[in-house]
């Protein structure tokens, strides 16, 4: 039989619960994650640490460095080491690319790096990563191949796409040295109706072109003219490079065939113009007489030493004495 408390004795033993819980050990919380493991470059001969590795050397050259491996954990881990970036072919951890790393343990690994011999001169990046699972820790490698340092630049493949508002300019940078480079580029416009002028000053380029690599960028041109024959000019310039330049032509023309055509017609009657001027102020073409022929001079006869002729006389021609 269900027997109701009176609430004065609810209460009594609500406080004596409470007061019962207070004094039971509270269970410890769980412990959070404990902190993974690591990888960096080992500390050189002075003890200090590096941020990432530094390497130099002639082609043909092979390199060598350590990467320091920590596990502060509880558990056993088993890293995959290799190298990756443009230069990571170049890295090589032999019989050591899989490391077991038991708790509490530190461990460096050597590696290798083999500059082929027909490397150019320049720099080069690479990385080293090691990874667990779905983890990785990626460390940058700067490598130097010895040997003088060219710095070139070319722009290439100048067009302009779009119209109105819309307008841009599109090229192609290329770095044909062996350094990376930092680009600025300038842009100069010039219609052949005169309302085209946009030049703007040098600016950095907010990228970084490796050696022998390519990069296509756009430049915004919201100015564009509606209706002219345009020449741009790009300057691409780095730090220890040559100035580069491109030269492209844009014509623009209103939308509409009508129009097109229209658009068409004066920007070649503005191309013809100079031309025309120019034969204007010269004026029509004045006929030139043709020169009278030479009278026919009759020879006259004359005392000639050798090489000299002497006009013959009638007597002569028929033979009579004299």
């Amino acid at each position: 039989m269900l027997r109701i408390l009176p609430p004065r004795t609810v209460r009594r033993l609500a406080a004596l619960l409470l007061l019962t819980a207070g004094a039971l050990p509270v269970a410890p919380a769980a412990a959070a994650d404990e902190p993974g493991w690591t990888a960096g470059p080992a500390s050189g001969g002075t003890g200090a640490r590096r941020p990432s590795f530094y390497l130099a050397g002639p082609a043909g050259a092979v390199l060598e460095d350590r990467l320091a491996l920590a596990n502060p954990g509880d558990r056993e881990r088993t890293l995959t080491l290799r190298g990756a970036d443009a230069a990571g072919s170049w890295i090589s951890f032999g019989p050591a690319a899989t490391v077991k790393l038991p708790p509490r343990t530190r461990a460096v690994v050597p590696f290798t790096v083999t500059v082929p011999p027909a490397s150019p001169p320049g720099d080069r990046t690479a990385a080293v990563v090691a990874a667990e699972g779905g983890r990785e820790a990626v460390v940058r490698v700067d490598l130097r191949v010895g040997g003088p340092a060219v710095a070139a630049l070319t722009v290439e493949e100048v067009s302009v796409r779009g119209h109105g508002s819309a307008t841009a300019v599109t090229y192609t940078l290329v770095n044909r040295g062996n350094v990376p480079l930092t680009p600025a580029l300038a842009l100069h416009t010039e219609g052949r109706l005169g309302g085209a002028a946009d030049p703007r000053a040098s600016r950095a380029l907010p990228v970084e072109l490796p050696p022998g690599r390519r990069l296509t960028l756009t430049e915004p041109w919201p100015g564009a003219p509606a209706l002219d024959r345009v020449t741009l000019r790009l300057t691409a310039t780095a730090p220890g490079a040559a100035p580069a330049t491109a030269t492209a032509t844009a014509w623009f023309v209103p939308g509409g065939r009508g129009a097109a055509w229209a658009g068409a017609g004066l920007l070649l009657l503005a191309a013809g113009a100079p031309f025309l001027v120019r034969a204007l102020r010269r004026g029509p073409p004045r006929a030139e007489p043709f020169p009278a022929e030479p009278p026919h001079a009759e020879p006259h006869e004359r005392a000639g030493g050798p090489g000299e002729t002497r006009a013959a006389s009638a007597t002569e021609l028929t033979g009579a004495h004299r």
